[in-house]
């Protein structure tokens, strides 16, 4: 089978990096890209997976199962595409059952493994693993601040800067009404 680069990129980042923020931003633009209107598209689901892991690993359960259980609800309904993604949907949705079990239970936090059926991707994954130094499978570095909280270190300048400017734009039209 032939996947997407940033599906590729999203599997190497889930299970060799545990970067969920990248995971997030990887699969979001590649959705943007191919499906933006679909707000229940697989894509979503899976970054909804995504989301969840990162709050969980952050100790924000109740956010981390509101979001699990938004992807359970929408990836029921993408078995066809779960199984084109080399996924298998049956035990992905046990998982993610257990998972959110887990966290509605306010138990700690544990790396998953998403259950890929098709072995060939496994491997191509494993290998984009080694290139970059990951370990394919590995458990979450809890101590690395970079991963654990990285949306607290990501540059957000443009955002605070547009969000003062639409304020100004608001007082001006204030003002200028009689």
């Amino acid at each position: 089978m032939n996947y997407a680069e940033d599906y590729l990129s999203f599997l190497v980042h889930f299970h060799g990096t545990r970067d969920y923020f990248e995971c997030h931003e990887i699969l979001e633009e590649y959705w943007k890209e191919t499906a933006p209107k679909e707000r229940d598209s697989h894509w979503v689901g899976l970054i909804q997976i995504a989301v969840a892991l990162y709050h969980d690993r952050r100790g924000n359960k109740k956010g981390a199962s509101r979001t699990l259980s938004k992807a359970l609800s929408n990836l029921h309904h993408k078995k066809a595409e779960l199984l084109e993604l080399g996924l298998d949907p049956e035990r992905l949705f046990k998982l993610l059952e257990d998972t959110h079990e887990r966290m509605l239970s306010q138990k700690p936090y544990e790396s998953i493994n998403l259950p890929i059926a098709d072995q060939g991707l496994i491997e191509i994954c494993q290998t984009m693993c080694l290139q970059e130094g990951y370990i394919w499978g590995a458990d979450s570095d809890m101590a690395n601040s970079s991963i654990v909280d990285k949306h607290l270190m990501r540059d957000r300048s443009d955002v605070i800067s547009e969000r003062d400017r639409q304020l100004s734009l608001r007082k001006t039209r204030k003002e200028d009404r009689p």
